[in-house]
């Protein structure tokens, strides 16, 4: 059995992707063969040969990945902030966007003793578990209303903390709901959410159209049906001082900080870009008392 080099191995499966129309062709070979092999990405010039059932599992995952499954569904895996998580069918996907969300919402309690957090529209609890990593002192509450990615979530929770997180708080719950985390009213030092905010009938990858569920990406005819109760959720949650995070869609530049501001309760309302320049999310804070 004659061993074959990898480099080509990935060339191939980057000429493969990039025919499909997959917007990183070759880091999403790297990242497959990486996964494959398990090793870094960084360390795969260090396996210069590899056996032909290796190439074949190669060109199998490269496959699926030219038909549009994310990379993620094919690795099991994502990454926010220093956690792992794992995904799949029925959660939405973390997102590199996020990431910023995730600094900001870290700023903001940065010097605060024990914070207490929540997570609104959890999904897979990416933002609550990046923040328990981060604040191990903190008490982080997430909630999602969804069952299979509530069970995702969980799976994920108890994956972070046999490895020495903290552990989260999660609650089925229904962010529409008035009533929802009545025992936390006024005592938030922090509220997250990465609802669902694309409007309805707007065009999108195969891999959001055919595989993250339907109501984790789309919000309404607007795109702002959850986000509006999100706003209401966080004025009554935050304690003064406190700050909220909500990712949105890049029409939303003006709307969703207009929201914000509609709130008599809330001040110092910020738009945030992405990388890409683009509108990403809106903060607030809570007003102190007089």
């Amino acid at each position: 059995m004659t061993r074959q080099p990898l480099r080509l191995a990935i060339l191939e499966a980057e000429r493969t992707l990039a025919a499909a129309g997959v917007g990183s062709p070759r880091t999403d070979a790297e990242l497959l063969a990486a996964h494959l092999l398990g090793v870094e990405r960084t360390k795969l010039m260090m396996v210069p040969l590899v056996d032909p059932p290796v190439v074949q599992a190669l060109q199998d995952l490269v496959r699926r990945r030219a038909a549009r499954v994310p990379l993620q569904h094919l690795t099991g895996q994502a990454h926010l902030g220093a956690v792992n998580l794992e995904v799949g069918p029925g959660v939405f996907v973390p997102r590199p966007e996020t990431e910023l969300l995730l600094e900001w919402g870290g700023s903001v309690i940065e010097g605060v003793d024990k914070p207490t957090i929540v997570d609104l529209c959890t999904g897979s609890g990416a933002l609550a578990l990046a923040l328990a990593h981060a604040r191990p002192d903190a008490s982080v509450h997430a909630v999602e209303k969804d069952p299979t990615a509530l069970s995702w979530a969980r799976r994920n929770a108890e994956r972070r903390a046999a490895a020495g997180d903290g552990p989260i708080t999660l609650y089925s719950g229904d962010v529409t709901d008035p009533m929802l985390f009545m025992e936390l009213e006024g005592l938030v030092d922090l509220v997250v959410c990465n609802p669902p905010y694309v409007p309805d009938g707007t065009p999108v990858p195969p891999e959001v159209r055919n595989h993250d569920p339907h109501e984790a990406v789309f919000g309404g005819r607007d795109g702002l049906d959850v986000v509006r109760h999100v706003v209401a959720c966080a004025a009554r949650l935050l304690k003064p001082g406190g700050g909220v995070a909500i990712e949105h869609d890049d029409t939303h530049g003006g709307s969703v900080p207009a929201l914000l501001r509609a709130r008599r309760v809330l001040t110092d309302v910020r738009e945030h870009p992405d990388l890409a320049g683009r509108p990403r999310f809106a903060t607030a804070r809570r007003t102190q008392p007089e």
